[in-house]
Order: structure tokens, then C-alpha cells, then sequence
């Protein structure tokens, strides 16, 4: 072990001096000059005197541009924020490398700002050609060549007796000749561990710089990852709709998009000033501009239909006559009022008159007497009256609306969930029961 300790000894006087600050050379000769005499009187308690550990994490706390002995990955990085969000920033050694270089403050801004928008120094305005590789990363349209990570990791390894915690990036056109080239370099230079990774080798990959994918007839397409918000014109069309929910009363106004689309909703709720007013103003707000940055309603329906909380119980609703809470009611009657009929019942949502026609196997009645077909599949025909003795027709008998019964085919998803013991019921003619302590939905 003295041995080891002292080949590091050793290496500090290979390091080129005018390259390295006069006290920070010092300190890395006197550091393991203490650490041969320490260990000449004492002895050595670990297999290794000096390894450098992963420092992803603790990098992140100390808002380090990069993370141990890593390249930067990328000229611009995004950093989420407290309250929501996040933003684009350009890593602080960009400027201080611009003024090292001797650009005036005015340039260091407009390439600073070309970088937080591009992503690359290449065209940025009044920096120079010669300059560009300065700026090459791990990642991104000017890569460093993979043996440049190794090479670097040489450097470093003989004051660490034990590995480096480095990952060595490849881009995604090496072959497994390059992947063996590397690893026997590695081994050459001393290199007591080494680990690659070649980009876009995994379907889901946490960190890229590359802004293109490769469809399966191998056509490569720009990707622009920002999301566009399309807002609605100064006028559109709206439908307002009153409701009850248990003891609340409110009004659900929606407004579209003049093209058809559902664009924004705005819930308006009795007790104004009150927590629940507040609740009902920002869900409102959440899915109007969730709507407008293009998130299919009908995956918000499918978040939001069967959460349960006060106030829930019997709606006005001829449709939805039980709801669970007032957003279960929202998101149930967004989707009967924009939802095409496939989508609604995939979701579990039927209005009254189709559950009616599916329960009796026959179509709806419709306003006058006259009958129209259901929207949903009938899964039999109408059953005509007999004729009558006398040749003609026998006058039609009217048709009584029943209240929908549970049956195997009806869609258990849109069952609630018990207020009591929160186990999902299961329906019971027009109401529903829960089997595990009895409660029903209040009308059996």
C-alpha cells in the first residue's frame, strides 16, 4: 500500500506546472506527502486511499454547471422551478469563457442569448469560427469524440487508487469495433473502470441534446419539443350549463373553438369568496389552458371522472343523476356534451336514454311518438305488433321508459365509489350498493 501511495506521490511531479495555479500544486504535493507519512506510522484502514464517487446529486445542490468529472452535457440546461414550471438557462461557464476569450460585455450578451435559444455557439453573432470548439459538449450538434472522455479520465487516474464514476458518451453510429477500440484504450492508459453509453440506445433516455428522430422507413424528423398554446379569437361560440351537486349549486360555461373543440371552461359555484369557489376557479383555469396546449379532453375526463369528495350525491341532472364530487360531475358532463359516443362509452359515460336503450334492447323514444335509433349499438331489433284480424295494422302500444337495471354488459367503471368505506359499488337497479358495509347511494 505505501508503494501506491507513493506512485500517486509520484505522479504530481509529472504535472506540467505552468499549466496548473502555484498553490493549488502545492497543496496536491503536501496532501500526499502527509498521506505517506500518516500511513508509513499508522498504516492504511481502506482498500483505496482516493476514489471520485458519483456527484450528480450533490453537483445539483451546489447549482455546479457540471457533475463530477463530466464534460458539459449541454450549452443550455432546464431547471424546474419551486412554484411550477421550469425555464431555460445557459450554463454559467458560457459567458466567463467569453470574456476569457476577450469578447466585450455586449457580445457575451448576444451569443449568450443565441445559445439559450439554439443550443449551439455555431452561427451565434461576433464569435469567431476559431473559437467554436471552446464550446463542444458531451452531447449536441458538436460532440466530443469519445476518446476525449477517456483521455481525460487518464489524466486523472493516477492520483485515484481506486475508479472513476464516469460515463463515457458515444454517439449513436458506433460500432462494436469503436465500443472494443474504447475499452482497450482505456485499459492501455490505466484506467481501473469504464463505463459508455451510446445515445438513443433506450426507448426512454432521461437526458438528450438531439432534437431529430428516425421514423421506421428511416425519414428523419425535426422535433420541436415546445409546446404551442392556440388560444381562442376575441369571440367563440359557448354553451352554459346550471347544475346541482348535493347542496352546491353552480354554472359550467364552455366555450370552443369557432372550428368545433372544446378550448376553455369557466365553473362558477354558489358561496362566492369560499374555498370551494377558489378549488372550482383553478381547476377551471387548469384545464382551459391544458385544452389549449392540445391535451385530449378525453384523457382529462378519464383523470377526473370517479374522484370523490364533498360534495357529491344527487345531481339535477337528467344524465349524470349521481355524482361522486362536482369535479366528477364536470368532467361527465364535458363528455356527453363534446365526447363523440365511442369515446364516451369507452370511458364509461352514458346519458340516461342510452343506458335505457341498451338495458331494453330497444330503440329511444323520441319527443311526439316518433321513435329514433339509439346512439349506441342495440344489440336487438324492435319487436313490430302483430297484425290485426282484419289485415290492417294494430296501433302501436306505447313505449314505457324503464329505469336501467345492472346487467353483465353495463360498464363497471362507472360505478362509485362508497362514501363510507371506499369500496367501489356495484349497481343495484337505478342506485347502487356497496357490498362490502351495505351503504347505498340513497334511493334503495
Amino acid at each position: 500500500m505505501l508503494q501506491v501511495m507513493g506512485k500517486h506521490r509520484a505522479a504530481v511531479d509529472e504535472i506540467d506546472a505552468p499549466l496548473v495555479q502555484t498553490d493549488l500544486l502545492e497543496a496536491a504535493r503536501t496532501a500526499w506527502e502527509e498521506a505517506i507519512e500518516l500511513g508509513t506510522e499508522h498504516g492504511y484502514r481502506n482498500a483505496q486511499a482516493s476514489v471520485l464517487a458519483p456527484t450528480g446529486t450533490i453537483g445539483l445542490l451546489m447549482d455546479c454547471d457540471t457533475t463530477g468529472i463530466e464534460p458539459d452535457l449541454a450549452l443550455v440546461k432546464t431547471k424546474k422551478l419551486v412554484g411550477g414550471g421550469s425555464m431555460s438557462i445557459v450554463n454559467q461557464t458560457v459567458p466567463r469563457a467569453l470574456r476569457t476569450l476577450g469578447y466585450a460585455d455586449e457580445h457575451v450578451q448576444a451569443v449568450t442569448e443565441y445559445v439559450a435559444e439554439n443550443n449551439s455557439v455555431k452561427g451565434a453573432p461576433a464569435l469567431r469560427a476559431e473559437h467554436y470548439d471552446v464550446f463542444d459538449c458531451a452531447m449536441g450538434d458538436s460532440p466530443i469524440h469519445y476518446m476525449g472522455h477517456i483521455r481525460m479520465m487518464a489524466a486523472a487516474q493516477p492520483f485515484l487508487s481506486g475508479a472513476i464514476s464516469k460515463t463515457v458518451n458515444m454517439p449513436e453510429q458506433v460500432t462494436v469495433e469503436d465500443v472494443e477500440h474504447a475499452y482497450i484504450e482505456g485499459w492501455k492508459l490505466g484506467l481501473k473502470a469504464l463505463a459508455i453509453y451510446r445515445d438513443n440506445c433506450k426507448v426512454g433516455q432521461p437526458l438528450s441534446a438531439d432534437k431529430k428522430v428516425t421514423t421506421d422507413t428511416g425519414a428523419v424528423i425535426e422535433l420541436d419539443h415546445a409546446p404551442v398554446r392556440r388560444r381562442l379569437p376575441k369571440q367563440r361560440p359557448s354553451r352554459t350549463t346550471s347544475f346541482r351537486v348535493g347542496d352546491i349549486e353552480g354554472y359550467l360555461t364552455a366555450g370552443s373553438y369557432p372550428d368545433d373543440g372544446l378550448g376553455e371552461i369557466f365553473v362558477k359555484v354558489s358561496k362566492q369568496g369560499s374555498t370551494m369557489s377558489g378549488v372550482m376557479d383553478a381547476f377551471a383555469i387548469a384545464v382551459s389552458v391544458g385544452l389549449q396546449y392540445g391535451v385530449p379532453l378525453e384523457a382529462l375526463v378519464a383523470k377526473f371522472t370517479n374522484m370523490i369528495f364533498e360534495p357529491n350525491g344527487m345531481t339535477d341532472d337528467k344524465d349524470v343523476r349521481i355524482a361522486q364530487s362536482l369535479v366528477d360531475y364536470l368532467a361527465r358532463r364535458l363528455a356527453i356534451d363534446y365526447l363523440d359516443v365511442e369515446t364516451r362509452h369507452a370511458l364509461g359515460i352514458k346519458t340516461t336514454a342510452e343506458r335505457t336503450a341498451e338495458v331494453n334492447g330497444t330503440a329511444e323514444p323520441a319527443v311526439g311518438g316518433e321513435t329514433a335509433e339509439a346512439p349506441a349499438p342495440v344489440p336487438a331489433e324492435p319487436q313490430q305488433p302483430p297484425a290485426s284480424a282484419s289485415g290492417g295494422s294494430a296501433p302501436a302500444a306505447p313505449v314505457v321508459a324503464q329505469a336501467p337495471s345492472f346487467t353483465p354488459g353495463m360498464a363497471a367503471v362507472d360505478a362509485p365509489y362508497c362514501s363510507t368505506c371506499g369500496v367501489r359499488m356495484r349497481p343495484a337497479g337505478s342506485c347502487f350498493v356497496c357490498e362490502s358495509c351495505g351503504t347505498t347511494s340513497g334511493c334503495s
